[in-house]
């Protein structure tokens, strides 16, 4: 049998899909253990310290930050895919690279424009569709991000052997936008990434001085993330919990602004840490020092977040939208994400009924526990071989 090939060429700045696409090389381990050879290609020298730990053989994309570049301009352009994958054989140099390692099928852990202009048989994954599901947000629709972004997914779909989605829903998602072969869609759901549940490192606390007591949300400012009325609904709380404070971690960009004005503007700053990007190494130390996860987005239709929180014992409120309370299973509360009073609500149960965030807890670690890597992993090289299988027939 040929070599299986993943594409890496995400940054670790691409939050869940980055540790999407790690979990993912976790679950081949087996492959390789039984004989199967794994390769990976990818772009950027983040990956590099990250790769050592896998037997893989592995790739660096010479040329690779142009020809992703290549591949979006082609993207944007909107090319029929025929054509796209024509151009990209021709010129791209990423894809005669992975030409040379001869790999029977590609994986795309992260549904890059290339998934579509390469003409190998792929696995490819649509993470969401939420610029067709929330398409109020500019994050998705301004500047031609809906039209970009549609072209992209529904080439990306209509050329995959099979389309791995996070969910139920997201698999609803994928049928129902571009009418494709219900067969061929496949649920994968998110597992929390391996690092979680190492444990913190010993400068932790001289590193991050956390509030005794706090609600986190780790998540870039996006609009679509609701960070302000996160922020309105815990300024409701301290009137009868004057002790409550928040910690947002994140990179300093996007909406960070906007959200201090407004935290500013409701006396709400004092209330609130934050502490910037943080290292997948030292992430799961606010986990396990928080009062509680709070995660107020829009998007889905599911995210990883919750399920790190489960793996650490942190209780979880997240939006009860989307795929949402298919992943937590009865292990999270659910609120409305608009109605900044119900979020209010919320928090301040969590805030002071010790019993409950006993029993979330509890539910988190038991919902951990029931899909985990393992199970992910067997998932994953199953749908492989029936890809394989397909193709071959």
């Amino acid at each position: 049998m040929k070599a299986i090939g993943v594409f890496l060429g995400v940054e670790p700045d691409a939050g869940g899909m980055f540790q999407y696409a790690q979990t993912v090389l976790e679950g081949l381990l087996p492959m390789h253990s039984n004989g199967i050879p794994v390769k990976v290609a990818y772009v950027g020298e983040a990956w590099k310290p990250l790769l050592d730990s896998f037997p893989f053989a592995k790739v660096e994309m010479g040329y690779g930050k142009f020809g992703l570049h290549f591949a979006s301009v082609v993207m944007a352009t909107r090319l029929p895919g025929g054509l796209a994958r024509l151009i990209s054989q021709l010129v791209n140099p990423v894809v005669t690279q992975m030409r040379h390692m001869d790999c029977e099928i590609w994986i795309f852990p992260s549904q890059d424009n290339l998934s579509y202009q390469v003409p190998f048989p792929v696995i490819a994954t649509v993470h969401d569709l939420m610029h067709r599901y929330e398409s109020r947000f500019p994050e998705v629709s301004r500047g031609g991000r809906f039209g970009m972004r549609d072209h992209r997914f529904r080439n990306l779909v209509d050329r995959a052997l099979i389309v791995l989605v996070d969910s139920i829903v997201g698999r609803e998602h994928v049928i129902e936008s571009f009418g494709t072969d219900p067969t061929k869609v496949v649920p994968l759901p998110y597992v929390a990434p391996k690092y979680i549940i190492e444990p913190d490192p010993i400068d932790f606390d001289q590193r991050y001085l956390l509030p005794s007591k706090f609600i986190f949300y780790p998540a870039q400012f996006w609009q679509h993330k609701n960070h302000h009325r996160l922020v309105s609904a815990a300024a409701l709380v301290r009137r009868s919990c004057p002790d409550i404070r928040l910690v947002f971690t994140g990179a300093h960009r996007h909406g960070y602004e906007s959200l201090r004005q407004h935290a500013n503007s409701i006396g709400m700053n004092d209330s609130i840490d934050y502490p910037g990007y943080v290292p997948n190494d030292y992430l799961a130390g606010f986990y396990r020092r928080a009062r509680a996860l709070v995660m107020p987005t829009f998007f889905g239709p599911t995210n990883i977040p919750p399920l790190e929180a489960f793996s650490c014992g942190c209780p979880v409120a997240v939006s009860d939208i989307y795929g949402m309370p298919e992943q937590s299973r009865g292990a999270a509360l659910l609120f409305n994400p608009l109605s900044v009073d119900n979020m209010a609500e919320i928090i301040e149960r969590i805030w002071l009924d010790d019993e409950l965030c006993a029993d979330l807890r509890q539910r988190g670690i038991a919902h951990a526990t029931d899909w985990n890597q393992f199970q992910f992993g067997l998932k994953l090289r199953c749908i492989i071989h029936d890809a394989l299988q397909s193709f071959q027939l």
